[in-house]
């Protein structure tokens, strides 16, 4: 297990900060969640923490579940359509991609006792709830490409060079980028024998990176709960969430139009990465709701971190063209470079949920819930051993990215706000909003290579029909977000080519849409 080079390959980094940017930013990837269960709950914006009555409310205060009177069989598919415009370095370029899914699959028995036998009995209903809720959706694409003269991602290369003896960049088994720059002919010796990039930079060179990510986060709900004389519902949930999630990337430098400046015949280069993870966790979320009156009720809940355990496996590739002369290095069987997989266990921050509901009679509800959640409590626990290469045992290493982490994220507080009205005895038309704050520090942003998102805004709107014994809902959730990403970071201590430089940051505009669809037998 190779954890300096595994890291190098997926951040394309090599300082110290910068070994743990990937690490970083995974964290926070397996600890945001939002719930994207049922089209019900999309549409008054998933304000789910003193409702009820909704199978998606199980994985936000599970004493929701108190508020069921019959039993619920549920499923709702989904489509969701992303956008995302990106400018880097004065240029523009748009992704948009759409992903069929399944939000959500529910079952819920109750036992709710009827006539004398309702009077007598203090638990007026207690109910058995086994499905599973989405929490996270990780697909979208993106892109974007512009026009540099400043400094070359091939400057990693290099600085990593410098760290090797020259007969160590051809038998290196972690595939540290000075192993890979050094094979695809992008690096050269001086009469130093320093190694420097041979692309060409300071003359123009067009840089592109595009991404695919594809996977979520599903989690399985296993919840009890009732309700005591109609005034104290209480629930209990144990999640067992399942990660699954893609990264494919490409970064490409090639010679811009006008270039003469280019004295060892440069052509192009190809940087690529796949990265899949896959793991399972396990949680506990503790919920209460109390009727202060048939006008207002609030919940508290309470979300233990998620304990995980996870495989991350990376294949990087390169094509280069340099010289005539094109060098393909991938880890296919004889490719040149070896598949790196890495496993170990992390821990999500803990999250804890207030909210309120005003009940207007049989015409509706309002409703709002305030969520704090402290991403900078996310941790991770690799095995017992070292690192071959740098020698620094795994839990050095692990104690280093989250003190990273600690430094990089804080608290943040997200607000949400539902509202749900009956028009006649069946049909019913909902809105929603919400506010999920910007986890970075100011530390954090200025962590090279950026890469960071601000605030998202969320927006809902959806309607349903609700029989006796059948009902069918339909929700739409718009989110909005920006990113901040730069395609490359080096360490300049260890580059011969050129002075230190700012590296061009891409701005990232995305656009979210989720459609769902709910349909619902009670029996």
């Amino acid at each position: 297990m190779q954890i300096r080079g595994i890291v190098l390959l997926a951040g394309m980094t090599i300082n110290t900060v910068n070994l743990l940017a990937q690490d970083v930013r995974e964290a926070y990837n397996l600890s945001n969640l939002t719930v994207q269960g049922t089209a019900r709950s999309m549409g008054f914006g998933n304000t789910l923490g003193s409702v009820g009555g909704d199978f998606s409310s199980l994985s936000v205060n599970p004493a929701g579940i108190g508020v069921y009177r019959s039993s619920e069989f549920s499923f709702t598919p989904s489509l969701r359509i992303n956008s995302a415009t990106g400018d880097y370095a004065g240029s523009t370029s748009t992704d948009n991609n759409a992903r069929f899914g399944f939000n959500n699959l529910s079952l819920v028995f109750t036992n709710a006792p009827k006539g004398p036998r309702y009077d007598k009995r203090s638990w007026k209903a207690v109910s058995f709830g086994i499905g599973m809720n989405k929490v996270a959706d990780f697909n979208r694409n993106y892109s974007y490409f512009g026009k540099n003269n400043t400094s070359s991602a091939s400057q990693a290369f290099e600085s990593d060079a410098n760290w090797y003896p020259t007969d160590a960049l051809t038998t290196d088994p972690s595939n540290a980028l000075g192993s890979i720059g050094y094979q695809s002919y992008l690096l050269n010796q001086n009469l130093g024998n320093e190694f420097y990039s041979v692309v060409p930079y300071s003359g123009g060179i067009n840089q592109m990176k595009s991404v695919e990510e594809r996977g979520a986060i599903n989690e399985i709900v296993i919840s009890l709960g009732g309700n005591y004389k109609e005034k104290l519902l209480l629930g209990a949930t144990v999640g067992v969430p399942s990660v699954r999630y893609k990264k494919t990337s490409y970064y490409t430098e090639n010679v811009a139009s006008g270039n003469t400046n280019n004295p060892e015949n440069f052509s192009s280069f190809t940087y690529g990465n796949k990265l899949d993870i896959s793991g399972n966790g396990v949680n506990l979320k503790l919920g209460a709701i109390y009727k202060f009156s048939k006008f207002f009720r609030a919940g508290i809940a309470f979300h233990t971190p998620t304990f995980y355990s996870i495989t991350d496996e990376f294949d990087p590739s390169m094509t280069s063209v340099v010289n005539g002369q094109t060098t393909i290095l991938n880890t296919l069987s004889g490719g040149g470079l070896i598949h790196n997989q890495f496993d170990y266990r992390f821990s999500t921050p803990y999250k804890a949920v207030l909210s309120a509901t005003i009940m207007l009679n049989t015409f509706g509800f309002i409703t709002a819930d305030y969520e704090y959640v402290d991403y900078s409590a996310a941790k991770y626990y690799f095995s017992e051993g070292h690192d071959l290469v740098t020698g620094q045992s795994f839990k050095e290493q692990a104690d280093a990215i989250n003190r990273e982490i600690g430094k990089t994220y804080g608290g943040v507080s997200n607000f949400r706000l539902g509202a749900e009205g009956r028009l006649g005895k069946f049909f019913m038309v909902r809105a929603g909003f919400g506010y999920y704050g910007d986890p970075y520090t100011s530390y954090g942003k200025s962590v090279q290579p950026a890469a960071y998102t601000t605030e998202r805004i969320d927006i809902s709107c959806g309607f349903g029909f609700h029989f006796h014994h059948f009902f069918t809902d339909m929700g739409y959730v718009h989110s909005m977000y920006q990113g901040f990403e730069q395609p490359y970071a080096v360490d300049y201590s260890g580059v011969v080519s050129g002075p230190a430089a700012t590296v061009p940051t891409a701005k990232m505009n995305y656009s979210l849409n989720n459609f769902a669809w709910t349909i619902g037998v009670k029996f």
